[in-house]
């Protein structure tokens, strides 16, 4: 009887491996656009990918243009200098929290003092992979996005791959770890996530884009007081990571690393360069950028993250004293908040480099096909996916790539906001009853 179920199972499983290649090949037509099978292509373009990074590496010459200065920053730190105003490489003075000092630092020795650029570049070309199957899996969750959709977030991207593994930015570390931490909040360990997204931040404080929405989620899911020892999580992170340099000096570590009044320069940016050079550099300008910003991201919390017919404040109450029937966030709620909030910063940012593009690059394909325009052509999607990466390509950039930047920024943010409240699993079951 024994051998009868193991002769039983044998069989199951190359049956089962048979009737799922059948039906891909019945459904061949179609691999390409239902979202079902998003493991399988993105699985294919993935081993594909490991392939791309090796043929760039090897055959498309490496640009310096911060990693030096990433090196001699945390060589500084080596040297005993902890007094974040003294430390500076060739490109400026040093600008980003401790947690990127930690982690350049371990890359500063793994490529012996920064020297072996070619060892540095297949450790980002491991980022790069890392980041993409982090990246898969959020689609893979949310079931959102076309597979074929897939090929040009990763082996159409010149930009994204230069950033990585061609210019060794630190950009691409935070975006990893950001990611990290999306996927632990969709599996539902919002605690270790939020220890992640704290380590994000320290590397680059770019991923605060995320914060407001994360916020958001937080007080959803858990309401204030619950909220708040995760919030001293990320807190407290902060200060560990950071307290030899504050232990020296606090406020120039504080300032330096958290500097929200940079000013940066006209001749890199990508996002404005229509404006004359004053008005791109007036505080005004970044005032009324500013206010234009907070006011989206209320407007999107009051009346398209929040579920109608509930008031803002409710989201202090705990889950288990709000009127409506508690319930857990699903992956669409979460991923659209979260990307949203980034977005929705990127819009109103005060200049963009072109290695910001990885700040957003991974998020758009699922803010296009999560519009409220679900009439929207796949092919007017596409379009303005190439559209974004044609002015993230032009260099120097220039008026026509500055505005069609913006109007591309434009569309999907009205997508967005067309798209209705999202139902509460609840009601998604009652309208699937009341349609059998």
């Amino acid at each position: 009887m024994a051998a009868g179920k193991k002769k039983s199972s044998n069989v199951t499983l190359p049956s089962r491996f048979k009737k799922t290649l059948s039906s891909i090949w019945q459904d061949k037509h179609m691999v390409l656009f239902k979202a079902e099978y998003t493991f399988l292509i993105t699985a294919v373009l993935w081993l594909l990918e490991i392939v791309i990074n090796i043929w760039v590496i090897q055959r498309v010459a490496y640009t310096e243009i911060d990693w030096k200065a990433y090196m001699d920053e945390v060589e500084g730190v080596i040297n005993g200098t902890y007094d974040y105003t003294q430390l500076k490489g060739d490109t400026g003075p040093l600008v980003y929290p401790a947690g990127f000092v930690y982690i350049f630092t371990g890359l500063y020795y793994l490529t012996d003092h920064g020297q072996n650029i070619r060892l540095g570049q297949y450790v980002f070309a491991v980022f790069y992979l890392i980041t993409l199957l982090l990246v898969f899996r959020i689609y893979h969750h949310t079931k959102k996005v076309p597979p074929y959709v897939f090929f040009f977030i990763c082996c159409a991207s010149y930009r994204i791959h230069s950033i990585f593994i061609l210019r060794l930015f630190n950009d691409p570390v935070a975006m990893m770890l950001l990611f990290g931490a999306i996927n632990l909040f969709l599996d539902g360990r919002w605690t270790l996530g939020c220890a992640l997204y704290s380590l994000a931040v320290s590397v680059k404080m770019n991923v605060l884009l995320f914060a407001p929405g994360l916020l958001f989620l937080l007080l959803s899911e858990f309401g204030l007081w619950k909220t708040l020892p995760k919030l001293t999580l990320c807190a407290v992170i902060q200060l560990l990571l950071g307290l030899p340099f504050l232990l020296v000096n606090p406020l120039g570590y504080v300032s330096r690393a958290f500097d929200l009044g940079r000013q940066f320069l006209f001749k890199w940016t990508v996002n404005w360069r229509f404006l004359p050079e004053d008005v791109f550099l007036s505080r005004y300008f970044h005032l009324v950028l500013l206010f234009a910003h907070i006011t989206t991201l209320l407007l999107f919390a009051l009346k398209r993250w929040k579920r109608s017919g509930n008031s803002i404040w409710s989201l202090l109450k705990d889950p288990s004293e709000r009127k409506e029937t508690a319930h857990k966030l699903d992956a669409d709620q979460t991923v659209l908040v979260l990307f949203t909030s980034n977005f929705i910063g990127m819009c109103f940012s005060r200049s963009l480099h072109y290695q910001f593009y990885v700040w957003y690059f991974h998020t758009l394909p699922y803010l296009l096909w999560s519009g409220g325009v679900k009439k929207l052509a796949h092919l007017l999607s596409v379009l303005i996916l190439g559209l974004i990466e044609l002015s993230w390509n032009t260099y120097p950039s220039t008026n026509y790539s500055s505005l069609s930047l913006h109007v591309c920024h434009l569309i999907i943010l009205l997508c967005l906001w067309l798209n209705p409240t999202p139902a509460l699993p609840s009601q998604r079951s009652e309208n699937k009853a009341k349609r059998h």
